[in-house]
């Protein structure tokens, strides 16, 4: 892109970027992540530019405005949860929309491929899972491979896994997103055959109220780290005006730092499947209770809030 081109498609940008009052260090946040992009890119095309002393100069302001007079440890961490990570859910959510439609597409083959084939379920999981499972079903206690290890160690196992399975997930995106696409293929089939099992079993809403107890925040911020990926792969396969490098770097920080906020979810999640999902016969309103707050604050926080944050600072700014 031209200089010419690129100073008038975002003149009008910059100079409302100007006049951002100081008092208000979220907008200011949320428009420093902007404008440091637009350094970015004019750093790479017109390193000795005008364009990019005077963009030097505002991103250099508008930080001294965010950072002024703050705690930078804890300010910074609140911060991130608070309003970082939500706005990264805002820009890409058709990324996260497009990995809930893959995970949800092959959940679906992967039930119906587990129906009609009964070796199915085997190739996915393993003889030796769908074995076990027989035996606890033929004793009664369907669900007893979640009571089987100590809770401790258990937590502990099924949070380094989760973690490892999402960075898993993000970093495959490296390959044109092909590999995240197949991880999230994999992890849908493999889930939709498993509970599609229990329900040909005569199981099923008891799968449900018991494994979707710790499934609802886990399953979830797999499909989040799912969207990561997308964002890592897009960045290389649509550029758009940046640089192909300078995207790859803007998509594998964002990328990144949603995992990371990611890691939170994964260690709530392996707390309830190592300490809460062994207790099969709990109330059945203590099941159906964290069901529903699970799920209500994954939608809060990763549509309701960002929507909101972005409608409040897009007011703010006019």
């Amino acid at each position: 892109m031209r200089e010419a081109l690129f100073v008038k498609q975002n003149s009008k940008k910059w100079k409302e970027f100007e006049n951002l009052q100081p008092g208000n260090p979220d907008l200011l946040a949320e428009r420093f992540i902007t404008i440091t992009d637009d350094l970015a890119y004019a750093k790479t095309f017109y390193p000795k530019s005008k364009t990019t002393a005077y963009l030097n100069g505002l991103a250099s302001r508008m930080h001294q405005s965010i950072y002024r007079n703050k705690k930078e440890k804890s300010g910074r961490f609140i911060r991130f949860w608070k309003y970082e990570l939500p706005f990264l859910f805002k820009k890409h959510e058709k990324k996260l929309l497009w990995s809930f439609l893959f995970f949800m597409v092959f959940c679906l083959m992967g039930a119906f491929s587990a129906k009609y084939d009964n070796t199915f379920i085997r190739l996915i999981v393993g003889d030796q899972y769908v074995k076990m499972t027989n035996e606890n079903i033929a004793k009664g206690d369907p669900f007893g491979v979640y009571k089987q290890h100590n809770e401790f160690l258990m937590f502990f196992y099924i949070a380094f896994n989760n973690i490892y399975v999402s960075f898993v997930m993000f970093v495959s995106g490296i390959f044109l997103s092909a590999g995240t696409v197949y991880n999230l293929i994999r992890n849908g089939m493999m889930l939709g055959s498993f509970q599609y099992y229990f329900f040909a079993k005569g199981l099923g809403w008891n799968s449900v109220l018991v494994i979707w107890i710790h499934g609802t925040l886990e399953i979830s911020a797999i499909v989040l780290a799912g969207g990561a990926g997308l964002v890592l792969g897009n960045s290389i396969l649509f550029p758009k005006t940046y640089k192909r490098m300078v995207s790859l770097r803007m998509g594998a920080k964002e990328g990144l730092k949603i995992v990371i906020g990611l890691i939170p979810i994964f260690i709530c999640a392996a707390f309830l499947e190592g300490f809460v999902t062994r207790h099969t016969e709990m109330p059945l309103w203590t099941s159906i209770s964290i069901l529903i707050f699970s799920l209500a604050f994954i939608i809060w926080y990763v549509i309701i809030y960002p929507n909101w944050l972005n409608r409040k600072l897009e007011q703010q700014s006019e």
